[in-house]
């Protein structure tokens, strides 16, 4: 008894959460445990039982999830395919919201293979979750309540090789200057420098007579002004600064405050209380503590000269994502950041072709498309762009194309040069087919949407997630808000968006095998992004252009969705959580390759992970297949 004891006891402690769990509890959970085996297609639980009296936990084999169907007992709903069933493993347990509700279950569990399942009264259970906080978040949150740990572990990590350091979600409260240089508008100007020289700061900030920021002054707002040779000392100081400085509350994080930075270029930034100066924030307070300075980079793109420089700079951003990930950076945020630093990229390529080709005489504006225009890239991208301009007729439109093709195969060719590889499928500005003027490109959007062939389908998947990047409006808010208007007015197109959006599932038979545990490390895996991120990519794309929504980040869909109803709130933290941890497994492992020398890959082994990262694994995909099966549902496919 005392080594059947031991051995649940190792067992249960190699999976969470009972590893974080404290041993009484954890004995506890075992005295009050008895196995079951369960030989392969056994019924373990369902619906005709009652209201359901026992938790289970599966010690060896698998358990396939399965929804009863309208019709035959055990038979999944008419159309729903194989997405209403799912497979659970070693140290998965069932049925919680049963259990929990004092119901019966709606899932008819059955063993897949013979399985040894540990068995326990709900009473027990009930008293389980009031003894250990642990084991009540798991029970009530599932895989969610595991991404925290995921967080902590890989930052404990980095803490080990790299020291503490710095932590980029450290309030600016703790890092800004307290007593910062201020001065009033018509403070003159050789007063003001006079000031920063005795402080030895880099920057004075001008308030109104409430202490509110109207401006900053810095020294490279003095180096530039002493190079425009205008310069007057006894100027009042407002006629030089800079006007309606960057401002963050002391509770923003310092990551905010690098990619504001990063964003508008800067140096310095005001931290503002109740609308009132509370503090200064510089770069170099933000990585005095840390090597990796990414407003430094994001300046040097600005500044580069040439197409080489740029991509050795591209070298540099892969290092500081490795840092960011390193010490717990959201990977949504690290998204966000590298998609930033592609738009600095995409500007400087297109400074220097204007530079060396000259203006064609044609106002233009540079569209990204797909991942790109969702702000969603890794470093493992390649480019989705289009042209748009303004034409009075077609005839017009038909010559600034033509005016436009240099300069866009040069941009084309100069971003390739740089590190964003050209489009294999040719969705980019050089290709006149996405070279259009304003008129042109709504004819194009409602020809895609009136006739919806596979191939336009396949256009509007990637092109239906744009922004603008470059460039004056030139139309593109009205055009915007067109395509919405076009999808809105066509219930065949959002059908066959959706149809189209359920072509790429969760590997089915993967999660059997995940669960089983019959990953060998040889094993080829499955493709990350197209069976696993892009699910949700796509479905929040369909239900977000059917629903007038214009954000393209696919979090931010899926989020207004839930504002306005359309997805359940709850449901919808549960997308963001796995769509989250998908992005963060797929930048780890694009890290892991880019430091081995092996080029950056999307196809995951879970056999190469360890316990944690594949219960959260499963659990996403899982969330993936739900999400399409609410999609199935509101489309009747």
């Amino acid at each position: 008894m005392n080594q059947n004891v031991q051995g649940l006891m190792g067992f249960l402690r190699e999976h969470p959460p009972f590893d974080q769990m404290e041993p009484p509890h954890v004995r506890r959970l075992i005295e009050r445990m008895r196995l079951r085996f369960f030989e392969e297609g056994q019924d373990i639980a369902s619906p005709g039982d009652g209201p359901a009296g026992s938790w289970y936990l599966i010690r060896q084999g698998a358990v396939e999830g399965r929804r009863p169907g309208p019709g035959a007992a055990g038979e999944p709903s008419p159309g729903s395919g194989t997405d209403d069933s799912f497979v659970l493993g070693p140290a998965d347990a069932f049925p919680v919201a049963a259990l929990l509700g004092g119901r019966p279950t709606r899932t008819r569990y059955r063993a897949l293979q013979d399985t040894f399942c540990l068995q326990m009264d709900r009473p027990d259970f009930i008293e389980a979750l009031e003894r250990s906080e642990p084991f009540r978040a798991f029970a009530l949150r599932g895989a969610g309540s595991l991404l925290g740990r995921l967080h902590q572990r890989t930052r404990q990590e980095a803490a080990a090789v790299q020291g503490e350091g710095y932590v980029f979600d450290q309030a600016l409260a703790s890092i800004m200057a307290r007593d910062p240089v201020a001065c009033a508008p018509d403070l003159p100007l050789s007063r003001a420098v006079r000031r920063m020289h005795e402080r030895r700061v880099g920057s004075i900030v001008v308030t109104d007579e409430l202490r509110r920021p109207v401006g900053i002054f810095t020294l490279r707002d003095l180096r530039r002004e002493v190079a425009g040779a205008a310069i007057r000392l006894d100027a009042p100081i407002e006629t030089v600064m800079t006007r309606d400085p960057v401002c963050l509350p002391p509770d923003a994080t310092a990551f905010e405050a690098i990619l504001l930075m990063a964003r508008h270029r800067i140096g310095h930034l005001c931290v503002a209380q109740a609308g009132a100066l509370a503090g200064v924030v510089s770069e170099r307070d933000l990585f005095a503590l840390q090597r990796i300075g990414i407003v430094h980079l994001a300046r040097a793109m600005r500044q580069a000269e040439s197409a080489e420089a740029l991509g050795a700079l591209r070298a540099d951003l892969s290092r500081a994502v490795a840092g960011m990930l390193a010490h717990g950076v959201d990977a949504l945020q690290v998204l966000r950041l590298i998609a930033q630093m592609n738009d600095h990229a995409t500007h400087r390529v297109i400074e220097l072709v204007l530079r060396d080709l000259g203006d064609p005489g044609v106002p233009f504006s540079w569209l990204a498309f797909g991942s790109e225009g969702r702000r969603e890239q890794t470093l493992l991208t390649d480019q989705d762009n289009g042209m748009l301009f303004r034409a009075a007729s077609d005839a017009e439109a038909r010559d600034r194309r033509e005016a436009l093709r240099p300069l866009a195969e040069a941009i084309n060719q100069e971003l390739d040069r740089c590190g964003l590889p050209l489009c294999r499928g040719n969705v980019m500005a050089g290709n006149p087919a996405l070279r259009l003027s304003a008129r042109e490109w709504e004819r194009w959007f409602a020809d895609i949407i009136r006739r919806p062939t596979p191939e336009h389908i396949l256009q509007a998947v990637i092109c239906f997630d744009l922004r603008l990047l470059w460039g004056e409006d030139n139309g593109f808010e009205a055009l915007s808000r067109f395509l919405l208007g076009q999808v809105a007015d066509c219930p065949q197109f959002q059908r066959m968006l959706a149809e189209t959006a359920l072509r790429n599932q969760p590997p089915s038979g993967g999660l059997f095998e995940i669960a089983g545990g019959a990953w060998r490390a040889g094993a080829s895996g499955f493709d990350l992004k197209t069976q696993a991120l892009t699910p949700f990519v796509d479905a929040a794309r369909v239900l977000a252009l059917s629903n007038g929504i214009a954000d393209t980040s696919t979090t931010d869909r899926l989020r207004a969705l839930a504002e306005r109803g359309v997805l359940n709130a709850r449901d919808v933290d549960a997308y963001v959580e796995s769509y989250r941890y998908l992005q963060l497994l797929r930048l780890r492992q694009h890290q892991a390759q880019i430091h081995a020398g092996e080029p950056a890959s999307n196809q995951i082994l879970p056999g190469s992970l360890n316990a944690l990262d594949r219960r959260i694994l499963r659990e996403a995909l899982r969330q993936a297949a739900d999400l399409q099966k609410l999609l199935r549902y509101s489309y009747q496919l």
